[in-house]
Order: structure tokens, then sequence, then C-alpha cells
């Protein structure tokens, strides 16, 4: 969980660069300050590359007769912990009735194949982890009068082979053809930053049939960790004077999404979150592509902006208020746009580092102006490449120096890119594959129930398909007793999050730790695929690592995981919950009982070849459950831990939060790509202190917390705090976005208060919170760092580099350019 900065709060430092009205059919947001741009005429003419919104289908998928395998394999997922013993996760919107012929009105029928069996409803459910569901989407064209109204939870998946169509009606009524977080009297009814695990992939949200006048939103999308967009096609009308848009998102923690494509519209999307990741987005024929409201750090790789007169403003608050804090924009193309990018920033526009960009191999085509500020052209366009550019300030490794110029980028390892670009890689959907290439761990004996021990089982029927069958993990939770191994050659795929839950004395002793899922054995050569899917723990299991990465995979093909996330604690079932783990402000002692795991991840010393996209660490803060979502004490002693000596890794969109010793830490480890990473510190230190319930074990580089912060003053801010970010003895980390949170101290929140004026926050939650250690530590370098509630935003060797009153921002305080040299 984020915490719960909402509009009313975070957007109250520039409370004067937006409101939001709601209406019927739409939400408009208008800016009272933005910066002057050009009229919707003023697209750069070129009819050879004005795409047609039916001339491409989709991003990743075109039209197949081949069967969807999840559409046709028995469906026998179960909910462990819900006391309905037959409540369905799988839902076919045509089993209720919706008929996708394009005339009749599916709205009632696909509302009731979301919300059958008592699922957790906006407004009336803060959470739950109990009503898990699939809704699906056979091939067809799927008419609707009202909003699809998103339960918690959901996936909502179409037929990839054959991208379903959703059409509204003459007369919609609603915000958005889906409303992924309703408003009520109050605002949204799901908090923004809470709503985790959900997905939408493989839709066509098709707008072209309603007059361009009728400001329609294709999909309202708030959100926070573990959720992601992929596979979707936005149809808007381009006609002069469109009010359109794609996506609107105002608020949440986000987040992920890939493979998207826009065609038309006012705004193809509207963005407005404290993070997010977006990867493969391509836009055409929009007035501006991507209007951002506000946010704290997003990182863009991949975008393709055509024929647009706008491709991102983050001009948004003006000179003296801007709201977007950081962007980074990497291996991305701007097509025939008048401009690419629109900013209010400049030498003395405030806040100090608002507005912070990074331009790193973006390329121009017949594009004149690169980047706009609030006086005129700052960056000139054309046809070029821009190898490195950007605006803000910048520490190579002294600062901070206020800069608005080109820059050397970083030099990228060859073993990280294709073509000079950064590998990347769309999880994979097998949607080409027939059924009789999976086979399902129920059928083959799992039971899933949270209560039969499926260890057996399950590391048979893995041994068994290892390189011929795709494993499908039906809906459950899989409790195991000792290791689970997945062996070289494996392809994983989960329903609707199937849990993987270690549990019992084999994982128990701090001082002997065990993983509850190894992936292949140490040294071992090969690749695997793993994809929707939570490893989780139950009870006191101190000594579990929940995933150790052991795999060696050629860079040219590495092993992969895909919305794959550790859960700890926060959950029906995981004896974790606000009765076992109650916060305790006012006990100093620890609670045996709740120390739940030895670390998240581990990327062992002999690991290399690994890309993890929407990755999320999570050890809970709160009761998911719960119906206030109360908050519990839950300890892990440490989060990512990348030890790999050859590296060649790729962290797309991960996050790792709430743990002891640190988040992130590299240790003697080389050539790796992360963007964005983010982080947060856990919310019950500094009682008792790092270090405190989890001790310094030799041979695991762990922080000493006792020595290094001897001597340090921490009357205003703790030192001994877990770190977000730690690097020790490595080379070549090279990270594009960061956010770097601390919001408490032992659950009260005045420590990370924002200040106004001058902006930013009151930083006396922790001392210090990313450090670099070691005369061998070189090239650690860093897009927009975002930090909250730290002082020192930058440590080497225990010497502070960059403090946070330098380098204030709304919120957040950033550095947009960081070199350790």
């Amino acid at each position: 969980m984020k915490i719960n900065i909402l509009l009313s709060v975070l957007l109250g430092v520039v409370s004067h660069v937006m409101a939001v009205s709601l209406t019927s059919s739409s939400v408009h947001v208008s800016t009272s300050t933005r910066i002057s741009t050009v009229s919707t005429s003023s697209k750069v003419s070129s009819t050879s590359l004005k795409a047609s919104s039916t001339s491409v289908i989709s991003a990743t998928s075109t039209a197949s007769t081949t069967p969807y395998w999840l559409e046709t394999i028995k469906h026998q997922g179960i909910s462990a912990f819900n006391q309905n013993s037959s409540y369905q996760v799988f839902r076919n919107v045509k089993d209720f009735g919706a008929k996708g012929d394009g005339v009749t009105d599916d709205t009632a029928a696909i509302q009731n194949a979301m919300s059958a069996g008592g699922r957790c409803a906006p407004g009336t459910c803060a959470g739950s982890t109990t009503t898990p569901a699939i809704v699906y989407f056979p091939a067809g064209t799927y008419l609707i009068s009202t909003a699809i109204i998103n339960y918690y939870y959901t996936q909502i998946i179409g037929d990839p082979n054959n991208l379903p169509v959703l059409k509204p009606t003459q007369n919609f009524a609603g915000f958005g053809l889906i409303d992924g977080d309703q408003y009520g009297g109050n605002g949204l009814k799901f908090a923004a930053t809470n709503v985790f695990y959900r997905q939408i992939r493989n839709l066509i949200f098709d707008l072209t049939g309603i007059p361009p006048s009728n400001g329609l939103t294709a999909l309202h999308w708030p959100t926070a960790q573990a959720t992601s967009l992929q596979n979707c096609v936005f149809k808007m009308n381009d006609s002069p004077g469109t009010q359109q848009q794609g996506i609107f998102i105002e608020d949440g923690s986000g987040g992920f999404m890939s493979d998207l494509v826009f065609y038309g519209g006012k705004n193809g999307v509207v963005f407005g979150n404290q993070q997010f990741t977006v990867r493969n987005l391509t836009f055409y024929n929009a007035v501006t592509a991507i209007d951002h409201i506000w946010d704290w750090s997003w990182t863009y790789q991949g975008l393709s902006v055509n024929n647009c007169s706008v491709g991102i403003d983050m001009s948004a608050g003006g000179t003296t208020g801007q709201s977007t804090g950081s962007v980074t924009v990497i291996d991305s193309t701007f097509t025939n746009t008048g401009i690419a990018i629109l900013t209010a920033h400049n030498s003395t526009s405030q806040p100090p580092t608002g507005g912070s960009l990074i331009l790193e191999k973006v390329s121009l085509v017949n594009t004149p102006i690169a980047v706009q500020g609030p006086t005129g052209k700052v960056l000139g366009g054309g046809t070029t490449t821009i190898g490195g550019w950007g605006q803000g300030h910048e520490y190579t490794p002294s600062g901070p120096v206020n800069f608005e110029k080109a820059f050397t980028p970083f030099s990228r390892p060859s073993s990280l890119t294709v073509s000079s670009k950064y590998y990347t890689r769309s999880k994979p959907q097998y949607q080409s594959l027939p059924l009789s290439s999976f086979i399902s761990v129920r059928s083959a004996g799992a039971k899933g129930d949270g209560v039969t021990d499926d260890t057996a089982a399950l590391n048979a029927v893995l041994n068994s398909a290892a390189g011929k069958s795709v494993v499908f993990f039906d809906a459950g939770t899989y409790k195991v007793t000792s290791t689970l191994l997945i062996p070289v050659g494996s392809k994983i795929v989960g329903e609707s999050y199937s849990v993987i839950m270690g549990s019992g004395t084999f994982f128990s002793n701090i001082n002997s730790p065990q993983p509850v899922v190894s992936v292949g054995t140490t040294g071992q050569s090969g690749i695997v695929e793993w994809s929707d899917m939570i490893v989780s723990t139950q009870g006191p299991t101190a000594g579990a690592i929940l995933i150790q990465w052991n795999l060696v995979s050629p860079a040219s093909t590495p092993s992969g995981m895909w919305d794959v996330h550790t859960r700890i604690g926060g959950f029906a079932g995981s004896n974790l919950q606000l009765a076992q783990c109650p916060t305790t402000p006012s006990s100093s002692t620890v609670n045996t009982n709740c120390i739940a795991a030895f670390m998240s991840m581990y990327i062992v010393p002999s690991a290399s070849g690994l890309y993890l996209e929407n990755v999320w660490l999570w050890t809970a803060d709160h009761d998911i459950d719960d119906p206030n979502n109360t908050q519990v004490t839950i300890y892990t002693g440490r989060g990512l831990y990348c030890a790999s000596t050859k590296g060649t890794i790729w962290m797309v969109g991960t996050a790792v939060e709430h743990h002891d010793l640190y988040q992130y830490q590299f240790a003697n480890t080389k050539e790796v790509f992360a963007g964005l990473i983010q982080t947060e510190t856990a919310y019950w230190q500094p009682n008792p202190k790092a270090g405190v319930v989890t001790p310094v074990v030799a041979g695991w580089n762990d922080p000493d917390f006792s020595t290094s912060c001897h001597g340090v003053n921490g009357t205003f801010a703790a030192c001994a705090m877990g770190w977000g970010m730690r690097v020790v003895g490595s080379e070549d980390i090279l990270i594009y976005g960061a956010g770097l949170y601390s919001f408490f101290n032992n659950y009260n929140v005045s420590c990370s208060n924002p200040v106004t004026p001058p902006g930013g926050n009151g930083a006396a939650c922790q001392t210090r919170i990313f450090s670099i250690e070691g005369t061998t530590s070189k090239n650690i370098n860093m897009y927009d760092l975002n930090t909250i509630g730290s002082i020192s935003m930058i440590t080497r060797d225990g010497n502070s580099l960059a403090l946070y009153l330098d380098n204030v921002n709304a919120y957040q305080d950033t550095i947009a350019l960081f070199k350790s040299g």
C-alpha cells in the first residue's frame, strides 16, 4: 500500500492546476494553467503515415481461427479460503447470457459475470483475496449501454487470437466503457492506492460510433501495484473537435502497461498516478497522445507517436506549480508530430525540480520541435536521434546543477540490448498452442485447497512436463512444506494469480534459510517462463526465501517472470492477518509468530539472463481482507537480493516493499537494467530499528546498522531504517526511474507530511535511503531518482552526496540525472 495521499491531499499542493468535474458520460480535466500549444489542425501533414483505425488490429496479435486454450481448457480452479465451496473463478460472459453479436445490449450479462458469487464491489468492500475472478470475453462485438463496473481482484481477458470488441450504444451513460474505480459521493469508491491484483488484456475499445463531441472515455483505470494492461486497442474519433479519450487515470500507485494501440481522440491517454512503467504504446492521429496531469515518476520505453499535435504534454500547472514530477522516455520515436514534449519547466519554474525530464535514444521523424518550454522552443527537432537530453537537477556525482541540455547518455552493455535498444519481451500467452500442449496441476493430483500438502504432486507434474507441456496452475492456493523445484525447460502460467504457499517447520529456521520455490539448481543452464502467479508464506516462516533463481540463461533468450509476485501476510489463510499480527506502536516487543520470511527473492551468484516484468515483492502493511484494510505488523528480513556475478538482468516495472534490512540490494553484480523501480520502508520501523528482528548473517552481504549508524545524529530522522536501494561492489547498474519512499515512523505519518511552501515533504522519516558502497562500485547511474521522507537522497560510503532540501518537487524530491563515476 502506498500512503493514501488521494487527490484531495496530494493535489492540494497543486490544486490550482486542475479541476475534475464528473458528468454522466465523462470526466473532463481542466488545466487552468497550461503552456500554450498547437491547435488540432497543426499536426504535421502526412497522409502516407496517417493510419486508419481499422488498419492495425493489435500490437501483438492478428485474427486467427486457432481456439484459445484458456477458453477451452477444463476450468476447475477454486478460491481456497472462500467459505462457498462452489465459488466460480472463471466466468465466460457468454455463459452469463452475453451474445457478442453487436446488436444485443450485453451490459447486464457482462456485469452479472463480474459480480456473481458475492464478490468485492466498489463502495461495499475495501478489498478481498477470497473472491478472485477471470471475466473472459470470447471473440465478438459486445454492445453496452452503461459502464462495466470492475470489481476487486479481477482479470478481464479477451481472446488474443480474435480480439473481442466493446462498443457503446448511442445513449451510453457512465464513466468509461470499463470503470476501474467507480466514483461515489466521497470520491473513488476503492482507495486507488490499494487496488491490487488485476489485469485487462486482449480487448478492443471502440468509440468511433459515438459523435466526436461526446467526450467519452474508453477505460477509467485508477490503480496500484500488481496490475497490468496488455494488448488492447483503443479506437476513437479523430474528426476536428473530437473530445474522446482512451485511458483516464487520476489517482493511484501503479503499475504497468504494455502493447497498447490508440487511434484518434483529443487525448490518447490522460495520466495521473504516483508512478508507472509504460512499454510499447503506439498512438495515431490524437491531438495529444499523452496528457500528464500529475505524477512523481513515470518511465516510458518504446513509445511510438504518429501524426499527433503533441506527444507528451507535461505542462500542467504552468511555471508556478508544475504537477508532473518527472518523466523518463527511452527507445522511443515521434513521427510527424508537431511537438514531441511540451513542458512548463525552466530555470526559475516552481517547484524547482518539477517537470524533470530525461530523453535517451529518442528518434524524431519530421517532428519540428523536440521540447517546447513555457516561452518557446527549447530543443529543435526535425529528423534526428536524441542520444541524451534532460532538464532538472544533476549530480555527476557532485551537485546539484540545474541543467537543460544534452548530455552523454548511459553506456549500455551489449548484453542488455538488441540493435542498441534494451531487450524487451511481452508476457507469453501461448495463444498459438493447442489445448493438448497444456497440463493442469489439479488434473495431475494437486488440490490447491490451502490445506492439503501439494509438494509432491506439484514437483511430479513439473518434472514430467518440463520441456514438453505448459503447466497450468488452476486457481487455488497450493500449500508446500518443502522446496518446490521448477525444472529447466518449464513454462508455467497461473489462473487468477494462483498461489504457492510455503508452510511449516522446513521454512522456520532463520539460521538455515530455504527456498519456497527454487528455479533450477545452482549452476544449471536453460530457460524457464513463468507468469501470473503469487508466492506466499503461512504463519511464522522466518527462514523462507520465497523465490530463489539459480538458472544461467543466454542473454539473447533470457528466462522470464511476468506478473509473478510475492505476498507475505495480509491475506486469508496466511495466519498473518490482523488477528495474529496487529500493529504494536506502543510496545517494543517483537511478535516472533509474525516473522514471516528471510527474503522475498534471491538471484544467486551463478545465475544470469533473467527478465522480470511487473513483479511486486510485498510484505503486507495491511490486511487486504479486513473491512477497513487495517494495518498489520509483519516482519521480513530482506527484499530482492541480486548477487549475480555475470548479471544480464532486466527489471521492467518492479517494486519491493516493507522489508527490514533493504528493499533492493545489488552486491558483486553487474549489467542490470531497472526501470521503473519503487520501494517503501517498513511502516513499523524504527520500532524496532532495522537489524533487530533480522540479525546480520555472514555470507549474505547484510548491512550492519549498528556499525553504519554509529555516531549518526538520529534526532531529526532515524538512521537504522531499511535501505530503499543498496549497491555494494557492483558496476553498470542502470536505473531508469526510481521512487524510494519512506512514509512512516512507527506508523506515524507526520514525518513525511507535505510542506507548502516551498513544496516537498518533511523528510523526517529516515536519515538515508540509497547507498553506494565500495571502491569497485562504478557506473551506478540513475535517471529521475525520487525520494520521500529521507534527509539524504544518495549516500556514498557513508557520506551524503545529495540532500532533499536541494531537490524539492511538488511532494517528492527529485534528481533528474545521477552518475556515480
